[in-house]
């Protein structure tokens, strides 16, 4: 259920029946030529809003800008500082403890809000000792991302506009892709990159990290449901922990 169609009158009694919040995070960037840059926040605002589904709770409005410094000088990416991003999202949780939320889900769609989104938890921790936090990242997904791939990966930790990312979109926003356009882009990311700040430019001309004629929603279904399931599994396990009110 979606929290900002809720009225005040209502809001109460739903957080008391499941005081579970989620809330999508995405950012803006440069996705290749056959993705919008609002990719992360499509695929981030899908996966909550199937999340609360399955584990009766609410799903919060996406927060659509996120840290993404390497994209920052592609056009259409707009870049907030990860102070900023931290600050919201600890001013937004506390918020929603205050209204009687015990669970507070971050379901992230970019993998540069990472660390803002660990940091922010940690401040949380202390602030609010009786909500749980929990920052997801396509949990569970490992194994069957590496059954599914039919090319190398580009990094060992990211990938980007890709076969994975493309058929993710295939799979839950299949409107927004335009396979017309998809390219095989396998740039050499140099080892430098993992330990000084490289801006992408420097590696790649079209933010692609792949093989994106290679997507399909076949492969998006099987790594997303297995997300699904882990995130499920991880949001009932919190749940449980709670402390008995």
């Amino acid at each position: 259920m979606k929290y900002q169609y809720l009225s005040s009158a209502e809001i109460g009694e739903k957080i008391r029946e499941n005081p579970i919040a989620i809330l999508p995070i995405g950012a803006v960037e440069a996705h290749g030529p056959h993705l919008p840059l609002g990719t992360d926040n499509l695929l981030a605002e899908r996966l909550a809003e199937e999340l609360a589904s399955r584990t009766n709770a609410l799903q919060l409005p996406t927060l659509p800008y996120g840290q993404v410094w390497s994209l920052k000088n592609f056009p259409g990416s707009i870049n907030v500082r990860n102070e900023s991003l931290i600050n919201l999202l600890v001013d937004i949780g506390e918020s929603v403890h205050q209204q009687g939320f015990r669970l507070f889900v971050m379901v992230n769609g970019h993998l540069g809000n990472a660390v803002a989104l660990k940091e922010a938890a940690r401040q949380l921790y202390q602030r609010c000792p009786g909500l749980k936090v929990l920052y997801l990242f396509y949990p569970g997904t490992k194994q069957v991302m590496e059954a599914v791939r039919e090319t190398k990966a580009a990094h060992a930790t990211y990938f980007h506009a890709c076969e994975i990312e493309t058929s993710y979109m295939l799979y839950l926003a299949p409107e927004y892709v335009d396979m017309s356009r998809a390219i095989c882009d396998m740039p050499q990311i140099p080892a430098l990159a993992d330990v000084t700040p490289t801006p992408w430019e420097e590696f790649t001309k079209t933010a692609v990290l792949g093989d994106a004629t290679l997507a399909t929603r076949e492969k998006g279904e099987a790594i997303i449901e297995a997300a699904l399931a882990a995130m499920v599994k991880l949001v009932q396990e919190a749940k449980e922990g709670l402390p008995k009110e």
